[in-house]
């Protein structure tokens, strides 16, 4: 399954009991306890905005990507120069050799560079895990600013490069939100998928792969029912690939996704659409971001969650 998860992995935060539509009432103390629960919806959406900041921020988080490149040959030289197969926007000038081996890589670093694998020296030649792995190999130099892992995708593996300095993390402009609501949290039914179901998922790069889905999710709005076909999440939960009426009129045009709670053992759950997020292509030319799948392009406008992100202008 692609790992959507390292894609963007933000935990749920545990929401309050009794979330739903704000209550209308002449009653003083009822408008009270309602604009006392729009407070502590507001800052807990608040505390999930800051964790999804500090997490695309990060070192290592999306905005650190600097470059994505197939390996297409069972050799390739990897360096900032421009004799390299493998051409870096940013380190060294020679940094080793690449070889791959009907699947599987290893690297040997050129004399005289500092290079780590997993943090530990390495001293020759050394195997490489790939992202499809429970433990990937993660290759770093540049005093460790800069990292080479390995990814597969729709059957070919790329080397995916990153750095702490960045343009896209140097220059992040911030976030933006739609105001916060409860009106957007709203119930949903979940329908489970038959043993064994998939969804045919397409990425940013045009690769199709048959991924696995546990069922749908499916939710009331002004009288009319929607329904999102949801991926596997962790520990149970769902997650959601979508586009709506705003995508491309207010919110990133390819989509956003959202992470949705396990449902209950009755089959229901509440989806938080204050807590949908940008994919990693809207940040960087160097993601590959699934994208919705055909039935989730819903004839509603959600103008909630995340906005487009709109990068800092270059000189």
């Amino acid at each position: 399954m692609l790992r959507w998860r390292h894609c963007c992995t933000i935990g749920l935060l545990v929401l309050f009991a009794g979330c739903g539509e704000t209550v209308e009432s002449e009653d003083p103390a009822a408008r009270a306890d309602a604009a006392r629960l729009d407070v502590m919806f507001s800052a807990q959406t608040r505390v999930w905005q800051d964790t999804r900041r500090a997490e695309l921020v990060a070192p290592d988080g999306w905005l650190s990507l600097i470059g994505l490149h197939r390996i297409e040959l069972k050799s390739h030289f990897i360096g900032s120069g421009q004799t390299a197969g493998i051409r870096l926007s940013m380190g060294p000038e020679k940094l080793g050799l690449l070889q791959s081996d009907n699947g599987a890589y290893a690297f040997t670093p050129e004399r005289g560079v500092a290079v780590t694998l997993d943090g530990a020296p390495v001293r020759g030649r050394v195997l490489l895990q790939t992202d499809t792995s429970a433990s990937p190999s993660v290759l770093g130099f540049d005093d460790g600013k800069d990292t080479l892992t390995i990814i597969e995708r729709g059957g070919s593996a790329f080397v995916r490069a990153r750095h702490e300095e960045a343009p896209t993390r140097r220059r992040f402009t911030g976030l933006e939100y739609w105001s916060t609501t409860r009106d957007w949290q709203v119930d949903a039914e979940f329908v489970p998928a038959a043993s064994g179901a998939t969804l045919p998922i397409a990425n940013i790069l045009g690769m199709v792969e048959d991924t696995p889905t546990p069922g749908s999710v499916a939710f009331e709005r002004d009288g009319k029912r929607y329904t999102l076909q949801a991926l596997e999440g962790g520990d149970g939960s769902l997650f959601l690939i979508f586009a709506d009426r705003t995508s491309g009129h207010g919110s990133y045009s390819a989509g956003r996704y959202l992470d949705a709670p396990a449902p209950g053992a009755d089959g229901r759950l509440q989806i938080d659409f204050n807590r949908a997020y940008n994919p990693p292509c809207a940040f960087t030319a160097f993601a590959t971001c699934p994208l919705p799948p055909e039935g989730n392009r819903l004839d509603l406008a959600i103008p909630a969650g995340e906005k487009t992100y709109i990068p800092a202008t270059t000189v």
